[in-house]
């Protein structure tokens, strides 16, 4: 039998990119010949080179929302990027483009469209981002994480699923996180994450808040690229890391809550694993709002509390993970209760199908 090709796509952001990696590492190589098309230096291109998956670098320029001369340049790199990705789609002749959005698939999906290939697109956030309110029209099939989101998207080809998690993270060890960390199995362990670039404001307040966190917790900063504080390493009961990738699973199962941003996939992921959740989301200042409203849809369903960064302070901090401590088996409880449906068996099953 011979392999079907399929192209994913999707960058810019960690977010972009992990829910593909859920979906990469659970097709069958044997039935598919799996290949990957980003920009030539995004994070896509680090976190896809650790696979065993060719990568196509094309050019790709930033979609902005605002009148800006760097629109007019950015506007003939996408334009340059279409012809870049049509080259490499008409010599793959995938089955599929699979799209994570991000401002680089917008090229991609074009060139695809084309090209007449099937294009299936997943939206993360409550409303969606710019790269998939272009792409929508050229695509078959379009999967949304949250039932809201169905509400922008034409009804015909729309489904809300939930978002695709990478099974690895399911099947953490908290032994192994707890050896891993050198801490103590009895004293409660935060895990901080700000996304894959780090957030400065919680980085910070996270910091200048330690000597009152250690008293009773455990402290996992993943704080982001080149963000690491020398002057902080031999804290007792505090561990930083700019990124982890294979602990993250058994840092998440040693750890009782969360504090995070309030990106799409990492707060599923969460969600699955029944981890009580802090949500401190970008601003509006910082992007278009997706993070808060995600925050709101998880703090009505009772998954977790929301700080807005504004109000972001050592007390504002301190309480919230009081509360959280306070209230952590009633969050768990609903999260059990969540009825997610397996969103990665929906999208195998859809890709199988095309």
């Amino acid at each position: 039998m011979s392999k079907k090709t399929i192209v994913f796509t999707g960058g810019g952001s960690a977010g972009h990119v992990t829910p593909n990696i859920a979906i990469i590492n659970e097709l069958s190589k044997n039935e598919w010949d799996i290949r990957y098309i980003g920009s030539r230096k995004g994070i896509e291109k680090e976190l896809i080179n650790k696979l065993d998956v060719p990568y196509y670098g094309i050019s790709s320029g930033k979609l902005r929302r605002y009148i800006d001369f760097e629109n007019v340049v950015d506007l003939f790199r996408v334009l340059k990027g279409c012809f870049d990705a049509r080259k490499v789609l008409k010599k793959l002749k995938p089955s599929l483009v699979f799209s994570k959005g991000g401002f680089v698939s917008v090229p991609v999906i074009i060139a695809a469209s084309t090209l007449k290939i099937p294009i299936f697109i997943h939206e993360s956030d409550m409303t969606p981002g710019l790269a998939n309110k272009i792409s929508q029209r050229f695509a078959t099939k379009i999967f949304t994480s949250f039932e809201e989101a169905k509400n922008y998207f034409p009804k015909s080809k729309t489904t809300s699923i939930g978002s695709p998690i990478r099974k690895e993270l399911l099947n953490g060890s908290r032994k192994k996180g707890i050896d891993y960390l050198n801490f103590k199995s009895y004293l409660p362990i935060i895990t901080v994450m700000g996304g894959s670039l780090g957030a400065k404001k919680i980085n910070e307040t996270v910091r200048d808040s330690l000597q009152e966190l250690t008293k009773n917790y455990q402290i996992v900063h993943l704080c982001g690229k080149g963000n690491v504080d020398e002057s902080l390493q031999n804290i007792e009961r505090y561990k930083q890391f700019e990124y982890v990738h294979d602990e993250l699973a058994d840092l998440l199962a040693a750890s009782q809550m969360i504090i995070t941003r309030g990106g799409s996939n990492a707060i599923f992921e969460f969600l699955a694993l029944h981890k009580p959740m802090l949500i401190i989301p970008l601003t509006k200042n910082q992007s278009r709002g997706d993070q808060i409203l995600n925050a709101k849809s998880f703090k009505e369903k009772g998954y977790a509390l929301m700080l807005e960064e504004e109000d972001l302070t050592i007390k504002t901090l301190q309480q919230s993970i009081q509360e959280l401590q306070n209230k952590r088996d009633v969050f768990i409880n609903n999260l059990k209760t969540s009825n997610q449906s397996n969103a990665l068996e929906v999208l195998l099953e859809e890709i199988k199908k095309s």
